[in-house]
């Protein structure tokens, strides 16, 4: 688990690609890797990557189709830069909210505004996840733990949600270097995720034995407005 505070920003030192398998050789930041081991866990992006090999300041991460399908990792390239966490030991603090490391969809950054001491990010999602995002609800970006200021929704389940962002976030975050177009990973918070699915099962289950009558009484009311006129009275003039 991690808690979505990122810890700092490393740069990929080497990227080897093999069948199936990309690896990559990180640098990180003084003191981040202290009593780090092979076999933990680090959120790169916020992608739970596990280290496979270890020198000083440095680790190795495979990083297998699967994941590489579904994340920007794919991408990177060497001298690229990369948020970082540690995972989260027991009884440590959360400053942030839970995260598993487990990327559910990529958004695109649609907008990049920066009024006097902010940084804002419009992000771009896809359907069907913006119905798990509301303002003022946690979402994870690039595995920072950030609250969603506004989010809109267009028909077809298409959205967007903004980020703000304080100067000591960019400090410790690659956030500055992001340009409009740029693909970021998303991780919805999953309490949500779970009240909303739960809720929308629960409507769905009461309302089926309804939809039958509901889908006629929509069609009828097509069939009306696109001009067929209702019976006529016996008896009627004209």
């Amino acid at each position: 688990m991690f808690t979505g505070i990122v810890q700092g920003v490393a740069t990929v030192e080497s990227v080897v690609d093999r069948q199936g398998l990309r690896s990559l050789v990180l640098a990180f930041p003084a003191g981040f890797d202290e009593g780090l081991a092979i076999g933990a866990s680090v959120a790169v992006d916020g992608v739970c990557l596990t280290v496979t090999a270890l020198a000083p300041g440095h680790a190795h991460f495979d990083v297998m189709q699967q994941s590489l399908s579904l994340t920007a990792l794919g991408a990177l390239a060497a001298g690229g830069r990369v948020n970082v966490e540690r995972a989260a030991r027991e009884g440590a603090e959360v400053g942030g909210h839970p995260l598993s490391g487990h990327v559910d969809v990529l958004g695109r950054v649609a907008q990049v505004r920066r009024p006097e001491n902010n940084h804002v990010l419009r992000i771009a999602l896809p359907a069907p996840w913006m119905r798990y995002v509301f303002a003022k609800g946690y979402i994870a970006v690039n595995g920072a733990s950030l609250t969603v200021a506004e989010a809109g929704r267009d028909a077809g389940g298409l959205g967007w949600f903004e980020v703000w962002l304080i100067p000591e976030t960019l400090r410790l975050t690659t956030f500055g270097e992001k340009a409009e177009g740029d693909a970021v990973h998303v991780e919805i918070d999953r309490q949500t995720q779970v009240v909303v699915d739960t809720v929308r099962d629960a409507v769905e289950e009461r309302l089926a034995p309804y939809l039958p009558l509901l889908e006629r009484m929509r069609l009828a009311a097509g069939a009306q407005a696109g001009g067929t006129p209702p019976p006529r009275s016996p008896g009627a003039d004209g």
